[in-house]
């Protein structure tokens, strides 16, 4: 976006404000989302947000950037937000919402999965509107990542959306996520049920071995199961607790991967006071 087209920020009713359409990032109402908004009962939104003039209307506008902010203030109770207007299509407007958000300390996989093809087909469009022929590079698409990276998130935007939920909480990594998003629904649905009937996740190798499998049309739920009921060293003796007795121990924000270390910190923590008790009362 250019700054000579930057307007100054005016005051914008919450009730003509519209998320844009497609936005792949995720407002989560978590313990960020309470400081923003009393940040913003006490000091007032001090980043405008920025919008774009929706077709086909005189004062309807759509987010560029600011979602969280909107939302935090439409639960603080604020009628009416600062924004600065952009006169923006929808092609620099999908490029805009995706790099606006990708600087922020916490993406989910999810998030940059969905934000990566919405910015690789708006730069393909431009391309095609400009009448420019081929394809956008993924290399065009991040500054900080290869495009091989780009696409192997953008290959998660496959994925069914449980197992995306479990790659956003830590269960699953991005290479095994990969393999599996080659699946059909049904098969991923497949290893969903097998995955959840055995306590168990997908090996690396194993989601490669499924993929080769579905490749040549000899994936069966009976293969599925076979591979999953299979024990992996990683995941013998594990101790379950369950989360809503963690509620208000452990941060909501956290993933599984977080959440495991914290506990286990807390546990060596623990065991190091029970040894002090311990020397203490031998004295």
């Amino acid at each position: 976006m250019n700054n000579n087209t930057m307007k100054t920020p005016v005051a914008i009713p919450v009730s003509k404000l519209h998320p844009f359409e497609g936005h792949p990032y995720k407002v989560l109402n978590n313990e960020e989302m309470n400081t923003l908004i009393e940040s913003i009962q006490t000091q007032g939104i001090l980043s405008p947000l920025i919008v774009r003039p929706m077709e086909n209307t005189t004062d309807e506008y759509e987010v560029v950037s600011g979602h969280r902010h909107l939302q935090a203030a439409m639960r603080a109770g604020l009628i009416e937000v600062p924004a600065f207007i952009y006169a923006l299509d929808r092609d620099a407007a999908a490029i805009a919402v995706v790099d606006s958000n990708l600087h922020r300390e916490h993406i989910l996989p999810s998030e940059k999965a969905f934000a990566y093809k919405l910015k690789m087909d708006a730069l393909n469009h431009q391309g095609i509107t400009c009448g420019q022929v081929g394809h956008k590079s993924r290399d065009d698409v991040s500054e900080t990542e290869s495009g091989r990276t780009v696409q192997r998130y953008i290959r998660l935007t496959y994925l069914i959306p449980e197992l995306l939920d479990w790659m956003d909480e830590g269960k699953i990594a991005l290479s095994v996520g990969v393999e599996l998003s080659f699946l059909s629904d049904e098969a991923q649905y497949g290893v969903l049920e097998e995955w959840e009937l055995f306590d168990c996740t997908p090996s690396y190798s194993q989601a490669f071995h499924m993929k080769n499998l579905y490749n040549d049309g000899n994936l069966s739920r009976y293969e599925i199961s076979k591979m999953l009921s299979q024990e992996k060293p990683n995941q013998r003796e594990t101790v379950k607790v369950p989360m809503e007795c963690l509620r208000d121990i452990v941060p909501e924000s956290y993933t599984v991967k977080q959440t495991e270390d914290f506990l286990i910190k807390a546990a060596e923590y623990y065991h190091r006071n029970i040894i002090r008790q311990r020397n203490r009362d031998s004295r």
